[in-house]
Parts: C-alpha cells; structure tokens; sequence
C-alpha cells in the first residue's frame, strides 16, 4: 500500500471526471505505440512498470489495448557495444543483414519480451508477437538506399483480434516480412499507424520522449494541443516536423484518414500520460483530428 496519503474528495473528483471517459471507450480498440526512446528513461524497470500498469488499467475498464512498440536506442546501444556504426536517412536506420539481425534480435527477443513479461505481472493477459507471425505485416523494401528497411504493404489484423477477442493484449514487434519471407525492419511508427487503421480503433497513441508536436522544432514551449491531419501534411512539406517526428506525424494523418477516430503524441516518460490524456477534461501532448 502507498505511503502517500491523499485527500478522499480529490480521489473521487478524479474518478468522477475519469467516468464519461470509461463509458465512452468501452469496448473500443486503442493502440498504443511505446516508443523505445520513451523506454530509454533514466529507471528502464520503473518505466515499464509504470506503462504495464496503465495498460492493464485500460484493460480492466473496458476498453482493448493493443501495444506497438520500437527500440531504437536499444538497437544503437547493441550495435555500438559491437562496433558497428549506424546512419541514419530521414529518420530510419540503414538496415544491412547484420543490422537486421540485431534489430530482431533486441526487438523480439528484448524489447517485446520485457513489456510482456512487464503487463504479465498483473495476470495472464499480455501475447508476445511479431510482424511476420500469421502474416499480420507484410512488407517490402523502401529504397536500396535503406536496406533491409521495409514499408507495410498490408495488415492481416486475424491474429491481433483473435487475441483481443479472448481478452488478451497483443504487444507487436515491428518486423515484417515479403511474400517470399525476407524480413525487414519496419519503423514502428508507421506499423502502429496502419494497425491501427486496419483494426478500426477509436485511438492511436504515440508515447515518446518529447512532450507533443512543436510548431517550432527547437522552442519545448511550442507544443501544439490540436492539429488536423491536413495540418500534419504541411508540417512535413515545409520542414517544421524534423527527424524522427517524420514518421510520427505520417503515421497519424494515415491513422486519421483511414477511419480512426483521433490521435495523440505524448510525452511517456511522463508517469500515467496515456491515463491523463485519455480520461481526463485537460489531457496532455497534442491531439490529431480529420
């Protein structure tokens, strides 16, 4: 039990503004992009503690989490404890069969292990898959330039809503692969967009290491509250979402147009960010619309 005493009336007033929220979303699929830089926190262990907890809370009311995650500091880490440099190209690493190799390696074997076992901690609910299982990514290569780097060609959700539908949290690795069955490392932000708008969820969740989408990419006072899909596209074309924010905010707008109902970009290392900005008046980061 917390040591922390708080007021009663506080605690109610935060359920009671938490309950139209709940009532809302029940029954609704929301999938939640855990970012590996969200995950590279100062307490990697209380970050994922912290994360499973608000994902089995989800859970518990209602509502159908599905996770999506990344590890790309975990990838650089490994790769350089090897020797072996990574470059990166709009945002994406250059991908050659050894760095495929470590990629799989961390984010199915690491990654996607530790946030399983992570949720598993409050029961037998969370399912550990990849891309490549029963088809459910299928991809081929972006540019020679990238390598083994891949864009979704299509999503087979089967799996993830036979899972969902026997009350279970799927947690997907961001590997996929082309009918011949080459893998390929896919940026797992444009793999949680196109879940997303493959199972028709009512929300895509961006947890990263930023506190939302800047309107000037060097002022952390900038962060936006709301921005159209249309908005997003603007924002790419005329430089003012850099970097890795590239594929975050295409991620979006294709979330967006293919039918979810909105989209948000939060900042996870902030403790309960996702509950904040899903059951409360105020919420947190920035939110995309059509």
């Amino acid at each position: 039990m917390s040591g922390v005493r708080r007021d009663p009336a506080d605690a109610a007033a935060l359920l009671i503004e938490a309950l139209p929220y709940i009532r809302r979303f029940a029954g609704a699929v929301v999938v939640v992009k855990y970012g590996g830089n969200a995950l590279a926190g100062s307490n990697e262990a209380e970050a994922l503690a912290t994360f499973a907890e608000d994902i089995v809370l989800l859970q518990a009311v209602g509502l159908k989490p599905v996770v999506v995650h990344g590890g790309g500091p975990q990838i650089g880490e490994l790769l350089k404890k090897m020797g072996i440099t990574s470059e990166f190209r709009d945002g994406l690493r250059v991908t050659d069969a050894e760095t495929l190799d470590v990629a799989r390696m961390v984010l199915v074997g690491k990654v996607n292990s530790d946030i399983v076992a992570s949720i598993n901690v409050h029961g037998s609910l969370a399912v550990g898959l990849s891309g490549v299982d029963a088809n459910l990514i299928r991809a081929d290569v972006r540019s020679e330039a990238l390598g083994f780097v891949g864009d979704v060609t299509s999503v087979d959700p089967t799996i993830v809503e036979r899972l969902i539908s026997q009350g279970l949290v799927p947690v997907i690795a961001t590997i996929g692969s082309d009918a011949a069955g080459q893998s390929y490392n896919i940026n797992a932000d444009t793999v949680a967009g196109a879940i997303a708008a493959a199972l028709g969820a009512a929300k895509l969740v961006f947890l990263t290491d930023v506190a939302g989408l800047r309107a000037v990419p060097s002022d952390p006072e900038s962060v936006l509250t709301q921005v159209s899909a249309d908005e997003l596209d603007v924002m790419v074309a005329d430089g003012t979402a850099v970097g890795g924010m590239v594929p975050k905010v295409e991620a979006c707008a294709l979330a967006i147009r293919g039918g979810v109902e909105r989209a948000h970009i939060l900042d996870g290392r902030v403790p309960h960010a996702l509950l904040v900005e899903l059951f409360t008046d105020g919420g947190v980061g920035t939110m995309v619309m059509q």
